[in-house]
C-alpha cells in the first residue's frame, strides 16, 4: 500500500496504536507521534524501539504537528482538549482513529484474515502469524500483545511484523464497534462472551463481521459462537471443538505446565499436535489458527509443524520468574472468560494461587460486575487469595459506580478470600509477604503495560 502524506499518532505508545505506527514505517511511510508515557519517562525502551524504526517522537504539546498536510491517528478516548488535538484542529489536518486506518490496511490486502471474538484474539493472531511466517508465506501482522517468536535485540516490542507477502493477520476489536470497518478474506470467530458491551450488540457484530467473510473458522463450543455458525452456508465456514462434532476436533488433551498436546481430527485426517502454551483455551486457539491457515491454502501438515514452534505473546501467562519456590506469572486476564481459563489452567496443577486482578476501567468494571463475582466466587480455591486494587485510570472524567471495594465485597461474602488494597504497589507488597514455597503469584489486568514491571519487581521481592 503506497502512503503519500506523514502520519502523526497521538498516543503512539498504546498496545493499538504502536503496531500500526510499526507497520506504517516498515512500509515506508512518514510517521511521527507523541505519548503521555513518554512525557512521564515510563517504558523507555518502547519509545526507543518506535525510535529505531524510523519514528520520530515529540511531546504532546502540539509542536509535533507542523504541518495540516499530516494524518493525525488517535483513539476515540484522546481528548479535544489534549494539546495535539487542539493544533490539529487549528490546522485543519485531517483525522482517523486507530480502527479505522488498521480497516483501511486490511481491506487492501489480497488475503485479509480477521481475528474476532471476545478472548484469544492476539494469541490466535499470533498463531496464525507464525504459521504464515515459518512456511514461507511472509505475512503482515498487527497484533495487540508482543509477539515472543519475533523478538530481537533490534526487535524488543514485537507486535507487529511487516510483511511482502500478500496476506494482513489483524486481530480485529469490537469493544468500540469498529469491527464492521473490516472486509476479511477469512474471518475467525473465537467466542461470544460478556465483556465491552451488552450481549445482543455483540452478537449483532460479530454476526455481520463473519457474514461477510469469504470463509469463517467458528468455534461451536461457545454457544453463541455456534448459533452465529448456523447462520452461514457449509461451503463458506469450517468449524472447530474440543471433543465435540467438528471441522476440527481436538481429543485426548495431554496438559502441562507450560505447555500442551493434543490429536486432531480434521475429517480422516489425525495428527497429534505439540503446543508450547498450556491450557485448554490454547488448544482451542490452535484450532482457530490451524482452521484459519487452512483456509489460506497452508497444508496441515505443514501448518501442525509450524505451531509446534510458537512460543506465544507476553503477558498471555508469561512465567516472569521463580525466587525461593513461588512464581510469579504476568497475565492479560481481565475479563471472566480470560481470568476463568487461566485459573483452570493454573488449578491444573497443586499450589497455592495469590492473584493480583486490576480491573481496566471503571466503565468496564460496571458491565462486568456480576460476572466477575460469579467467576470469582466458583473459581477460586478455598486457600486462594485474591486482591485488588483500584481500576487503571489515566485521566478524565469518569463515572466511579461501581468500585474495586464493591467486587471484593461481594466475592468475600460467598466465602473465598478476597481483600481491596487500593494503591497497586501495596497489593503487590502484600502478595510477597503472603507467599510461601509452592506459590504461584498471578498478576492480571490490562490496559497497563507496566504491569510487567511490578511483575519483574515482585520476583526481585521474592529473592529478597
Amino acid at each position: 500500500m503506497q502512503h503519500g502524506k506523514p502520519y502523526f499518532f497521538v498516543g503512539i505508545g498504546g498496545s493499538g496504536m504502536m503496531p500500526l505506527a510499526m507497520i506504517l514505517a516498515g512500509q515506508g511511510a512518514k510517521v511521527a507521534g507523541s505519548d503521555r508515557s513518554l512525557d512521564a519517562g515510563r517504558l523507555p525502551a518502547k519509545f526507543d524501539d518506535l525510535k529505531r524504526r524510523g519514528a520520530a517522537l515529540f511531546p504532546q504539546d502540539g509542536s509535533g504537528i507542523a504541518s495540516p498536510d499530516q494524518i493525525v491517528v488517535a483513539s476515540a478516548a484522546i481528548e479535544a482538549s489534549v494539546p495535539d488535538m487542539v493544533r490539529a484542529a487549528e490546522l485543519g489536518n485531517a483525522r482517523m482513529t486507530r480502527a479505522e486506518l488498521n480497516a483501511q490496511l486490511f481491506n487492501a490486502a489480497p488475503l485479509s484474515i480477521g481475528v474476532a471474538g471476545t478472548s484469544g484474539k492476539s494469541t490466535v493472531t499470533g498463531m496464525i502469524g507464525w504459521i504464515l511466517h515459518a512456511v514461507g508465506r511472509d505475512p503482515t501482522v498487527m497484533n495487540g500483545a508482543v509477539m515472543k517468536n519475533f523478538v530481537s535485540p533490534q526487535a524488543p516490542f514485537a507486535s507487529a511484523l511487516v510483511g511482502a507477502g500478500d496476506s494482513y493477520v489483524s486481530e480485529v476489536d469490537e469493544s468500540d464497534g469498529s469491527i464492521a470497518l473490516y472486509r476479511p478474506r477469512v474471518a475467525v470467530l473465537n467466542n461470544v462472551s460478556l465483556d465491552h458491551m451488552p450481549m445482543a450488540q455483540l452478537i449483532e457484530l460479530f454476526g455481520a463481521f463473519i457474514a461477510k467473510a469469504g470463509k469463517a473458522v467458528v468455534n461451536l463450543d461457545n454457544g453463541e459462537g455456534a448459533a452465529l455458525a448456523m447462520t452461514l452456508p457449509a461451503d463458506r465456514l469450517t468449524t472447530f471443538a474440543i471433543d465435540g462434532a467438528a471441522d476440527l476436533v481436538a481429543r485426548d488433551i495431554e496438559q502441562q505446565r507450560f505447555g500442551a498436546a493434543f490429536t486432531l481430527e480434521a475429517g480422516a485426517e489425525s495428527v497429534r499436535v505439540t503446543l508450547q502454551v498450556p491450557g485448554r483455551h490454547n488448544v482451542s486457539n490452535a484450532l482457530a489458527a490451524l482452521g484459519a491457515v487452512q483456509a489460506a491454502g497452508v497444508p496441515l501438515d505443514d501448518a501442525v509443524r509450524a505451531i509446534a514452534g510458537f512460543t506465544g505473546l507476553k503477558r498471555r501467562f508469561e512465567l516472569v520468574g521463580d525466587a525461593n519456590g513461588v512464581a510469579v506469572i504476568d497475565d492479560f486476564g481481565h475479563n471472566p472468560d480470560k481470568i476463568a481459563a487461566t485459573l483452570d489452567t493454573l488449578h491444573a496443577f497443586p499450589g497455592r494461587l495469590l492473584l493480583m486482578f486490576q480491573p481496566h476501567g471503571y466503565g468496564p468494571l460496571k458491565v462486568m460486575r456480576e460476572a466477575l463475582v460469579a467467576m470469582f466466587a466458583s473459581k477460586l480455591g478455598a486457600d486462594d487469595l485474591l486482591v485488588l486494587p483500584d481500576p487503571v485510570y489515566q485521566g478524565g472524567t469518569v463515572n466511579r459506580e461501581v468500585t474495586s471495594a464493591d467486587i471484593v465485597a461481594e466475592i468475600a461474602a460467598t466465602g473465598k478470600q478476597a481483600r481491596h488494597i487500593p494503591e497497586r504497589e501495596a497489593a503487590a507488597a502484600h502478595l510477597v509477604a503472603q507467599a510461601r514455597p509452592g506459590d504461584r503469584i498471578v498478576l492480571m489486568g490490562a490496559r497497563d503495560d507496566t504491569l510487567s514491571l511490578l511483575a519483574q519487581d515482585m520476583v526481585g521481592q521474592l529473592a529478597r
